[in-house]
Parts: structure tokens; C-alpha cells; sequence
């Protein structure tokens, strides 16, 4: 990965993020050089959900009622069930993610955070995966799904499982160098 030096990238997550998905972008990101925050709307840990059984739990760096899209160049979306499945009923969720779409700033979600960027309203006409489970909800949210490892459509990256995380992180490192996607619309 390229060196991200100078960049800040948000992770949205609560408890019940799928581990690996939080904690791969989490340590490849800051690795290259970003820093990088992890935001909930709870404050000192969360826990993940690590394959079949409750995970590890990592620190929460800033509460969701303090983050604004405008501090980052992108903005992260693990998966796992539970985890988008709360934050999805979370309003200030879901305007961090749209505020980073409207900013035209890199947006990456994989697994089943796909449920975000629909209640975000950003997947319609625009080329996505997801977890193979959430497929029919992309497509009736207008998202143009496909089978692949990652992905790109003007700043939105998608990944569908842990197994391509690390393309996922690439595609995150290379667009966050290319900058704010201007021919997006919001």
C-alpha cells in the first residue's frame, strides 16, 4: 500500500462488528501512515464478533455525536449482521455517511455494511458487492450488484467477505490518493 501520511480516515462501527473487518483496514491503514479513528456511538470499547462467537474489543477514539465527515478523507464500514443492522437505525450514522458521500470523499463498506450505504441513499445506480446475503436488498435499492473481490465506482468501494479484505484496503489506500471524486454526484 501506498504511503497515506497526512490522511485521517474514520471506521464507523459498534458492538458486533465482524472482527476481522474492523481490525485488517484498521491496522493496514495506520500501517501506511494514516491516521485512523475508530467512531461509535458508544464511547470506550466496542466488541466484535469474531466468526462464530463474541471477539475482541477495541477502543472507541471518538463518539459518533462528536465526528464530522469534514476532519476525514474517508470514511470506513466494517460488516458482520449485527453491526450495520444497529447502526442503520442510528440518524447520526447515517448522516456521517451521507456528509462524506455529499463531501464526495472515499466511502468503503464491505460484508453486510452495504445496509448502511443504502439507508444513506447512496447505492442507487452505482456498481456494488456485498455479502451474498444482502444481494436482493442492493438491487432494490437500485445498486448495480456484482460478484467481486472489490468494487470502485467514483469513490464508493465494495468488498463482499474477510477473504477480500486485502484488495478492499488497496482500493481504500488508492482512492483516498486520488482525492475527492468530483464527477460524483451527490
Amino acid at each position: 500500500m501506498q504511503n497515506l501520511s497526512g490522511k485521517n480516515i474514520a471506521i464507523l462501527a459498534t458492538n458486533g462488528f465482524e472482527q476481522s473487518e474492523l481490525e485488517v483496514p484498521l491496522n493496514t491503514l495506520r500501517d501506511a501512515g494514516a491516521t485512523v479513528h475508530v467512531i461509535s456511538p458508544e464511547t470506550g470499547e466496542i466488541k466484535g464478533w469474531d466468526k462464530t462467537d463474541w471477539g475482541d474489543s477495541v477502543p472507541v477514539d471518538k463518539a459518533l455525536s462528536n465526528a464530522s465527515a469534514d476532519d476525514y478523507d474517508a470514511i470506513v464500514l466494517p460488516g458482520g449482521q449485527i453491526n450495520p443492522d444497529l447502526l442503520r437505525v442510528e440518524p447520526k450514522a447515517i448522516e456521517l455517511i451521507k456528509a462524506f458521500w455529499e463531501q464526495k470523499k472515499v466511502v468503503a463498506a464491505v460484508c453486510h455494511a452495504p445496509w448502511l450505504l443504502i439507508e444513506a441513499g447512496v447505492v442507487s445506480g452505482r456498481k456494488v458487492t456485498s455479502y451474498p446475503s444482502i444481494k436482493t436488498d442492493v438491487i432494490n435499492a437500485g445498486g448495480l450488484w456484482e460478484d467481486s473481490e472489490v468494487v470502485v465506482d467514483k469513490g464508493l468501494i465494495t468488498s463482499r467477505k474477510p477473504d477480500d479484505l486485502p484488495a478492499f484496503c488497496d482500493k481504500i489506500g488508492e482512492e483516498i490518493l486520488e482525492g475527492k471524486h468530483e464527477s460524483r454526484a451527490a
